[in-house]
């Protein structure tokens, strides 16, 4: 599978942005995460393909919003209300799992990152 990310940039607090991951191939569970410099890449958000369930990890519930387009081999996040905090490198991940994983080393590949900068 090979996955390609675009969308991110740069915003100021309380803006918005969308994030895109291209995907080829199949897959069965689609994820974001992201690391700020100095930590650790921690999962944003799940989804199952196909219609699936999905997860919103809580310092994003209410705010972000994954979701895919089958028609177009898409997953998207749709980021509102963003703050300082969220600024990362983001990137989309794909696994085969029946029920997706919030760990990063459940997932077999990775893009190659957007930056994502609020401030």
């Amino acid at each position: 599978v090979q996955l390609v990310e675009s969308g991110g940039g740069s915003v100021q607090a309380g803006g918005s942005l969308r994030l895109s991951c291209d995907v080829s191939g199949y897959t069965s569970c689609m994820a974001w995460f992201r690391q700020a410099p100095g930590k650790e890449r921690e999962v944003v958000a799940t989804i199952r393909t196909g219609g699936g369930p999905t997860y919103h990890t809580d310092s994003v519930k209410g705010r972000f919003t994954i979701s895919e387009d089958s028609a177009k081999d898409t997953v998207y996040l749709q980021m509102n209300s963003l703050k300082a905090e969220d600024t990362a490198m983001y990137y989309c991940a794909a696994d085969l799992r029946l029920s997706c994983s919030i760990w990063a080393g459940d997932y077999y590949s990775w893009g190659q990152g957007t930056q994502v900068t609020v401030s």
